[in-house]
């Protein structure tokens, strides 16, 4: 499994649709490696709406699991009835117990573990029932899952549990797993001129920025900030142009914190740097006799 971490993680998450400035790697080492009583589970916490489900998606997708199943709470799901295949004879059975998504979700892991690397991401857990919690919590703990289905066993060497709450888990889940705070804004990357194409006389420019980030407590990502330095080169000229930058591309970036009088004074030092290196441009918007 540590091999599968050898390329950039934060570049893999990326290409799956989830771009952070967190470096996640330490955290998956301390998961993989260590070696748990029952069920390798991850505890994906984080702010509400801050894309714990889509990190979710893009862990699995980076790690290169050949199987990922997905069960949401909050979806209301009609239960069915299970039709069981006898492996020797073909022969079909139906069984009138309801059959829930859950159970089928859980099932599906168990057996795909048995040949195969797997990732059950469980989400929105805090909808469920709190026996339903108390059942995920014995399964983590046994790899054993009873269900009108039948009991089968998960492989704890290839199946990963991810568990996904807006509220603390139950207690004793929550003892079994391992917790990654997952933020879509967080963390802060030293960006270089050189790679977006600048020369050195930015650096300063850079430095500027990096202190701004700095006071407004949130970084752009490595796309966001490509985005604002074109800005910064083509279009950016006061501070007005610089806020509407990166309030246009920077997500979930707080707007009162942005025009804070701290802040305003780190972008201002950014504009002044940038006035030096192009002038001050006076733009006349409006009819020309």
């Amino acid at each position: 499994m540590v091999s599968a971490l050898d390329m950039s993680l934060r570049q893999k998450l990326a290409s799956f649709g989830f771009e952070s400035n967190d470096d996640y790697e330490y955290a998956l080492r301390l998961l993989f490696e260590a070696k748990p009583a029952g069920v390798r589970c991850l505890n994906v916490v984080g702010e509400s709406g801050r894309r714990k489900t889509a990190f979710a998606h893009a862990l699995a997708s980076a790690l290169e699991y050949p199987h990922i199943l997905y069960h949401d709470f909050t979806q209301v799901e009609q239960p069915t009835a299970a039709v069981m295949v006898d492996a020797e004879s073909g022969a079909t059975q139906t069984i009138e117990a309801a059959v829930t998504a859950f159970d089928r979700a859980v099932t599906e892991a168990c057996a795909y573990s048995e040949g195969a690397r797997v990732a059950l991401i469980l989400d929105q857990i805090q909808a469920s029932d709190f026996q339903e919690q108390i059942r995920l919590y014995q399964f983590a703990h046994t790899r054993e899952w009873a269900s009108v289905i039948g009991q089968v066993m998960a492989n704890p060497s290839t199946l990963l549990l991810v568990l996904i709450s807006e509220t603390p888990l139950y207690h004793s889940l929550q003892k079994l797993a391992f917790k990654i705070w997952a933020d879509a804004s967080g963390g802060f990357l030293e960006f270089d001129p050189k790679e977006f194409g600048l020369g050195v006389e930015f650096q300063p420019v850079f430095r500027a920025f990096g202190e701004a980030f700095r006071e407004l407590g949130q970084a752009p990502t490595q796309s966001e900030f490509a985005h604002i330095v074109e800005d910064l080169v083509q279009r950016v000229r006061t501070l007005d142009h610089l806020r509407t930058s990166l309030y246009g591309w920077m997500e979930n970036l707080d707007r009162d914190r942005l025009l804070a009088a701290q802040v305003s004074d780190a972008l201002g030092i950014v504009v002044e740097l940038l006035s030096q290196l192009y002038g001050v441009e006076e733009i006349e918007i409006g009819p020309h006799e």
